[in-house]
């Protein structure tokens, strides 16, 4: 027997409850973590297993489960109660930033940096500036205010040490699953992924961008692993904070460089403020 190819079947959410997938790919639900008591209350046992990613836990968990969980009464109420809350939230027109400087409402903030700690289903992040970014990202979309983020998509993450039978301590990576995460493709006006590159000594750099909602702010990476560079090129943005000195450099140059043209292509279309 011959497989020509893969088909993958992702269970369809029944309308009733069709918010799940909207949260889920927004990640307002990590600091406002009520909303994942819905995912243990269909099955604990996925839940557990999919280490408590709602993204991959809506793509395996059987559509037996979701025809079932619509009949329960008390998840339905505490699934209203949390989805207006998300709803509420995110059209709510009157935060901090708004009735603190109505004149402002235009204007952007352009913010950078090299990570972002925003959950650990997203390992793009190794300590505190990654967390200090993501809790600015976090407390920008609580008080409203005009915040656009832009970083690297590390799809091999930061390392994790393990100590082998020899004592001797190794660094292992893990590549970073793009379907299980919420983590989307940006698109031009023609439909086609965006990209934006960089001239750099040995070739031009083309950057593949991609987006991540954080309530009501936009975090854009950038990521460099993709067919269009040469072999050399396609690890700048692989690894956070990995390789040599040189691809370290990369990194800053793309971060510095590659900004402004993301920054050009993506929703600012009134002046930005950069902030670092």
């Amino acid at each position: 027997m011959y497989v020509f190819n893969k088909i993958t079947v992702i269970p369809q959410l029944p309308e009733r409850i069709r918010g799940l997938s909207t949260i889920a790919n927004n990640l307002w639900w990590s600091w406002n973590t009520e909303f994942l008591k819905l995912f243990k209350t269909i099955d604990i046992d996925l839940w557990e297993k999919v280490d408590k990613n709602p993204t991959k836990f809506l793509n395996l968990v059987s559509q037996e489960k979701l025809d079932s969980i619509i009949k329960n009464k008390s998840f339905l109420t505490e699934y209203d109660e949390i989805y207006n809350n998300f709803k509420n939230y995110m059209e709510s027109k009157s935060t901090w930033f708004t009735s603190k400087y109505p004149e402002n409402k235009s204007n952007l903030i352009a913010y950078f940096s090299a990570e972002y700690g925003l959950d650990e289903i997203l390992p793009i992040y190794s300590g505190g500036l990654g967390i200090l970014s993501g809790d600015h990202l976090k407390s920008a979309s609580d008080l409203g205010i005009p915040l656009v983020a832009v970083g690297l998509l590390y799809k091999n993450g930061y390392f994790h040490q393990e100590i082998d039978e020899h004592g001797i301590q190794k660094d292992h990576y893990t590549k970073l699953d793009i379907g299980t995460l919420p983590i989307l493709p940006v698109k031009d006006k023609n439909g086609k992924d965006m990209c934006v590159d960089i001239d750099l000594p040995k070739a031009t750099l083309y950057l593949k961008v991609w987006s991540i909602n954080v309530g009501r702010c936009k975090l854009y990476l950038l990521d460099s692993d993709i067919d269009k560079n040469i072999d050399e090129y396609k690890d700048i943005t692989l690894y956070l904070y990995g390789g040599n000195q040189e691809n370290r450099i990369r990194q800053e140059i793309v971060l510095g460089m590659a900004r402004h043209e993301v920054t050009k292509k993506i929703e600012f279309k009134s002046n930005y403020i950069p902030y670092e």
